[in-house]
Formats: structure tokens, C-alpha cells, sequence
């Protein structure tokens, strides 16, 4: 394996510095990157050499002009870390100039919106790859390990708290057209990791949506799961001490706690040595949680007694 040329679009961004670390630890090259804001700085910590836009109309314009340019110039791989309203066109973007993308979760809000990207991989013969980085933590791994090795339906609570304050309503996380929302933007991981360690969706309730929280119950081929998530800071166990320490996960199966909570340093890292080796997760990999998470932002309420909601630490 030679060394690729990256692009990175939505670098300012909050998950940027994630791939930009697993671009620079897996041995490649960034060649250019684009964000409407400005404050790109951390690209120094990488390279001098990186081609910086703020305008996409004119990072578009350069990647097209390297596809046409020598072999050794062009880019092979396009990380997707905008908004997740963005992802499709940026996906779409990096097909048309022949690179591969890796894009950031949610691959798209809609699920029918993946039926297209899978068209355009045909036509361009490009692939399209999506982050599911708790597929490859090693506690998870080793949980999936021990449920397959045993049977029946299980008992599952998943409990999911990120406090955000008040710049996450007004930016574009806060709005569901663009982020689709909480049971989206945060929780579409541990769907996908629910769907991968239990099997299909097969029922799916929701108790609770609010703008920064969601409550459910899933029925799954091998598990009856209660789920939380949240982005305030009054539903975590602790009193939160910002910059330090502003995140509870939590899944009990069958009354065992999985403790998770550490080990995510260099999942992303993982994520593209699995896209180099051949084992990258696409589309149809991504399905599911799409469109199980679609299914829950429109599904109609169904309010449950909340005082009782053993996931629920406040009502």
C-alpha cells in the first residue's frame, strides 16, 4: 500500500482532528481541505502544505483540477466531517472526482438518499465508507464474542448522555432538517451497535422527543432494549465538570453493566486501517441504523409512565 492523498471536507469542524490524526498515524497525505470558517489553524500541526478553502465552490474546482493532473497529484480518498446535511453532497462530490469517501456518521439524515450513492458507486466504480468505530472497540468486541457464543433474547438498557450547552441549539446540530436530531446526530452508533450485536429492528416505540431528548424501547430479534439520549446536562449521574468530564454511556445487558467509557482514542485510527485492509464498512453496512434512527424521529409518540422509566433521572 503506497501513500494516498486526502482531502478533508467540514475541517474546523468538532471531529475533524479525529481524521486528521488517522490521515497522519495510517502513513498518508493531506492535500487539501475546505470549511467556511476560518479557523483551520490545527492543519500546521499536520502540514504546511495543505491547501485550505473557505469557499467549497472553489475546493471543488481544485479537486477536479488534480483529477485531471498526474496520477501522484490527484486525491484518492475525500473524509466527510460537515454536517451531516452536507454528507450526501460531499459524498457525491468525492465519486465524481475518483476518489473514495469516508464519511462521518450519519452517512445520510434519509435513508432513501443511500439508494443513490449506491447507483453512483456503480457508475464511478468509487466506494463509500462510513465511521462505525464502536464496531471495533474491544470491550464491544468481546461482548458480540460472548453473545454468540450463548442464545435466547436478552434484557438490554442503553444509556447515552453528552451534555452540550447552549451553542449546540443554535448551530446546525440543533436543528433536525440538519442534523436530524438527537436520536440521529448522537444516537445513530449505538443504534448501529444494538442492530450489530442483536440482530434486526422489529419493533420500535417512542416514549420521549424532545429537542435534547429521546426515549425509546426497541424490540430486536435477540433483545428487548429501554433507551436514553441526551444532550443535557442535568440527566447525567454526575455533576458535570466542563472539559473534564461531560459524558455518560452506560449498556446493561441482562443486568451487567458493560463499561465502555474509556478506549476511544484511536478508533478512528481503526476505522482507516480497516478501509485500507479491505474491511471498511459501506452502505449497506450503514443501512439499518439509518433507518432505524428515520424511523424514530417519525414515529408517533407513544408516552409511557416516565416517573417509572428506570433511564430517566429526571422527568
Amino acid at each position: 500500500m503506497g501513500e494516498f492523498n486526502f482531502a478533508v471536507t467540514g475541517v474546523a469542524g468538532f471531529v475533524a482532528p479525529r481524521h486528521l490524526r488517522a490521515i497522519r498515524d495510517t502513513g498518508h497525505r493531506l492535500i487539501a481541505a475546505v470549511d467556511p470558517h476560518d479557523a483551520a489553524g490545527l492543519l500546521d500541526q499536520y502540514s504546511f502544505d495543505v491547501r485550505f478553502f473557505s469557499e467549497f465552490e472553489r475546493f471543488d474546482r481544485h479537486l477536479e483540477k488534480l483529477r485531471r493532473g498526474p496520477e501522484r497529484d490527484r486525491v484518492h480518498y475525500v473524509s466527510i466531517c460537515s454536517p451531516n446535511y452536507l454528507h450526501d453532497a460531499h459524498v457525491r462530490l468525492a465519486l465524481r472526482v475518483g476518489a473514495d469517501a469516508i464519511c462521518e456518521k450519519p452517512l445520510v439524515i434519509n435513508p432513501w438518499n443511500l439508494d443513490a450513492l449506491q447507483e453512483l458507486e456503480q457508475e464511478t466504480g468509487s466506494r463509500v465508507y462510513t465511521v462505525l468505530q464502536l464496531r471495533l472497540h474491544p470491550t464491544l468486541i468481546a461482548l458480540k464474542e460472548r453473545l454468540r457464543a450463548g442464545s435466547g433474547e436478552h434484557d438490554v438498557s442503553l444509556t447515552y448522555v453528552t451534555a452540550r450547552g447552549g451553542w449546540y441549539d443554535v448551530s446546525w446540530k440543533g436543528s433536525i432538517e440538519r442534523s436530524g436530531g438527537v436520536a440521529t446526530n448522537i444516537g445513530i452508533h449505538f443504534f448501529d451497535l444494538l442492530l450489530w450485536l442483536f440482530g434486526p429492528a422489529e419493533e420500535t416505540v417512542v416514549h420521549l422527543r424532545e429537542p435534547k431528548r429521546v426515549a425509546g424501547y426497541l424490540r430486536l430479534q435477540r433483545a428487548r432494549v429501554r433507551w436514553f439520549l441526551s444532550t443535557d446536562h442535568r440527566d447525567l449521574p454526575f455533576v458535570p465538570e466542563p472539559g473534564v468530564k461531560t459524558t455518560f454511556r452506560s449498556i446493561v445487558v441482562n443486568g451487567e453493566e458493560i463499561v465502555f467509557t474509556e478506549g476511544f482514542s484511536d478508533l478512528h485510527t481503526r476505522v482507516y486501517e480497516e478501509v485500507f485492509a479491505g474491511r471498511g464498512a459501506g452502505i449497506d453496512e450503514a443501512r439499518p441504523a439509518v433507518e432505524l434512527a428515520y424511523r424514530i424521529r417519525e414515529a408517533p409518540l407513544t408516552p409511557a409512565e416516565l416517573a417509572g422509566h428506570p433511564l430517566l433521572t429526571r422527568t
